[in-house]
């Protein structure tokens, strides 16, 4: 089996770890890889397999000779080291919302729209993750007729801030238990015992900047441009996984409860929690670290013959961004669609 030369930028994030974790644990062909980080953290070294692998400051000579290089340190070196990668040869696949929105660029989620890649692209932008694990919910219905609207709110976790979001959510939920005040450095607000509307800058039309991602990026995903789509994103309190409450509007009859289930059930990606009798639906405790959207609490909207209803939950770290990353990356292998080391 051929195997191919990797980088991976932002190793020590989040995002980064879960790289690390999924390419051992999937067997990623890889026969050299680079960990790169900012100059602070060069030095440092991380675990991959039963090997340790040091930490490089990113730099321009970093991407001679990579093949495959996965980008998670955010739209800003995104924007500075995807051009050096791309000209060195790389396949770039970025966890930014950098470049996801250029006409050129496909935003892939492999289970969905594999048909939107074509020959000669080297970047592929990974999606927002709500947008990702929203997408995803929504892809099996379409074959019981058009989508006319999308209403959903979702419930964020600490993840989505990375390991420093986590690690405040913890130190809070600690320092609430011991009495004393809690400390807000990543979120503008005590996430512990709380929630709040998700914490980036809102426009002139009220919604944040994570809504209208979810908004733009899910129909781009599903060649649905004038899709209606409302949603609020809430930050809570789940060191992990992302959940949205979902009502999904057609243009006639809504499919039954069964035929929905039935559709989940053999989407790929997709894994249906729906247990009514003992009240055991999506939860972000056994979303975590799986690879699998879950689809539960399917019902017919009863003020609306048109709609269903239903709950997802998603590992943001995972579906939601490295994993589909990866995924991206096995299929173009799969397809002959990464050079084949000299």
């Amino acid at each position: 089996m051929t195997h191919f030369r990797a980088a991976i930028l932002g190793a020590t994030g989040a995002v980064g770890q879960e790289f690390l974790k999924l390419l051992a644990d999937r067997h990623f062909p890889i026969s050299a890889l680079r960990l790169l980080a900012s100059a602070r953290s060069h030095g440092r070294s991380l675990r991959f397999k039963s090997g340790m692998v040091p930490v490089q400051a990113v730099s321009e000579a970093a991407f001679d000779g990579v093949q495959i290089a996965f980008f998670s340190a955010g739209a800003g070196a995104s924007r500075e080291w995807m051009p050096v990668a791309l000209d060195e040869g790389a396949v770039v696949i970025d966890n930014s919302s950098a470049f996801r929105m250029e006409p050129e660029n496909p935003l892939v989620i492999p289970e969905i729209n594999w048909h939107h890649v074509r020959e000669g692209h080297r970047l592929f932008p990974v999606g927002n993750c709500t947008g990702i694990i929203l997408a995803m919910a929504l892809a099996p219905l379409r074959k019981f007729g058009a989508l006319r609207r999308v209403v959903a709110s979702s419930y964020q976790s600490a993840s989505g801030a990375g390991m420093r979001g986590m690690h405040e959510l913890t130190e809070q939920t600690r320092a609430i238990g011991e009495g004393r005040e809690p400390r807000c450095e990543v979120f503008p607000y005590p996430i512990a015992y709380n929630l709040f509307s998700h914490n980036t800058p809102v426009n002139e039309g009220g919604y944040n900047q994570e809504e209208w991602k979810v908004i733009h990026e899910t129909r781009k995903t599903l060649d649905m441009p004038d899709l209606a789509i409302e949603i609020t994103c809430i930050r809570v309190p789940v060191l992990r996984a992302h959940s949205i409450a979902v009502n999904v509007e057609f243009e006639g009859p809504a499919p039954s409860v069964e035929a929905a289930r039935e559709a989940y059930e053999s989407a790929p990606g997709m894994a249906v929690v729906d247990d009514r009798e003992a009240n055991r639906f999506p939860m972000p405790v056994i979303a975590a670290e799986r690879d699998d959207v879950l689809v539960g609490r399917i019902r017919a909207d009863c003020s609306n013959p048109n709609a269903v209803s239903l709950f997802v939950c998603g590992d943001q770290l995972r579906k939601g961004a490295a994993l589909n990353g990866i995924q991206i990356a096995e299929r173009l292998i799969a397809e002959g669609r990464i050079p084949v080391p000299a």
